[in-house]
């Protein structure tokens, strides 16, 4: 393998102390992330923020009305990819298999965001959605990392 020459040699040491620390960090922020929109999806808190589904019933209906049939599976599909596949990316807990259905719906949710905004955020674009996509797969390749679960129990898909 090719070696990284730093600019700053001296600060290797730093940088490989803090590498899983911000591995864990950035697992952690990605997996909570999900936690606030199923809440709102699922069971209607944070009301006035984004999208205007309360429960999942409306869910259906407006996934119905996008043309994402049948509304009835894919709302409590989506609901609990974001309530439970979130959260055990956040803990690194089988962090590949929490990752294949967040990096699923991710890829179907910039698909969306592109038709409706195309790239920028504010527009209703991905560039947003694409961000949190690319942060997902990167642990559904590389697992869940030094300080996970996965690694804690000792084993990983």
């Amino acid at each position: 393998m090719n070696e990284t020459h730093l600019v700053f040699p001296q600060l290797e040491t730093v940088y490989r102390t803090l590498a899983p620390i911000s591995e864990a960090l950035l697992r952690v922020v990605v997996g909570l992330w999900m936690v606030p929109h199923g809440l709102r999806m699922a069971f209607g808190l944070f009301p006035g923020t984004g999208i205007r589904q309360s429960n999942v019933r409306m869910l259906a209906v407006d996934l119905e009305t996008w043309g994402y049939r049948p509304g009835w599976l894919w709302a409590p599909l989506i609901a609990a990819t974001e309530l439970i596949a979130g959260p055990m990316l956040a803990l690194g807990l089988f962090t590949r298999a929490a990752s294949v259905p967040l990096v699923l719906f991710l890829m179907v949710t910039n698909f969306e965001r592109w038709r409706v905004g195309r790239y920028f955020w504010n527009k209703l674009g991905l560039e947003y959605t694409l961000m949190w996509l690319v942060a997902t797969f990167y642990f559904l390749v590389h697992g869940g990392g030094a300080y996970s679960l996965d690694r804690f129990i000792g084993w990983e898909f």
